[in-house]
């Protein structure tokens, strides 16, 4: 059950309760998504060990954005951000993440998954958001739409090089 905070935000309860557990979700994987891309950045290695190494840690960084994002944008609506370690491990819903992997392929083929999942489930927030009446979470879901797949773009672009 959400529980819901005072608040003199006119957003309507049953949109705040529909919206809130959904940013909390998004919040999930979206800290799952940060931790991946840095275990990439400290791992990866190769021939292209340098410009993986900082694309990961741009992935990184951009999804810390993200997440800044949608765990505000969560209070503001009078929800609390669910970002524990313990939160974040029983619901992400992204694969995990294998630790052993060392080749900058591998790497790249593991944050490609990710980042889709990630970016599908941001498409279908952009909609459960619409549905609920909350245009500005749908914005922000739609901000963050665009910013991932030009991260996928990148990621894949590494893959697509080598065909």
């Amino acid at each position: 059950m959400t529980t819901i905070h005072p608040t003199r935000n006119d957003l309507s309860e049953s949109a705040q309760k529909q919206v809130i557990p959904l940013l909390n979700a998004h919040l999930a994987d979206g800290i799952d998504l940060a931790l991946q891309a840095k275990q990439a950045h400290w791992n990866v290695k190769g021939p292209h060990f340098l410009p993986l190494h900082e694309l990961f840690d741009k992935l990184y960084d951009e999804a810390s954005e993200w997440n800044d994002l949608v765990a505000e944008r969560g209070v503001q609506l009078g929800g609390t951000a669910e970002g524990t370690l313990q939160i974040v491990s029983a619901k992400t819903r992204l694969n995990p993440y294998k630790v052993e992997l060392t080749s900058g392929k591998d790497h790249l083929e593991a944050m490609t998954d990710a980042l889709a999942t990630y970016g599908r489930s941001t498409r279908e927030a952009i909609e459960t958001a619409n549905r609920a009446g909350d245009a500005g979470t749908a914005d922000l879901f739609t901000e963050i739409s665009r910013a991932s797949d030009k991260m996928l773009w990148f990621l894949e672009s590494h893959l697509r090089g080598e065909e």
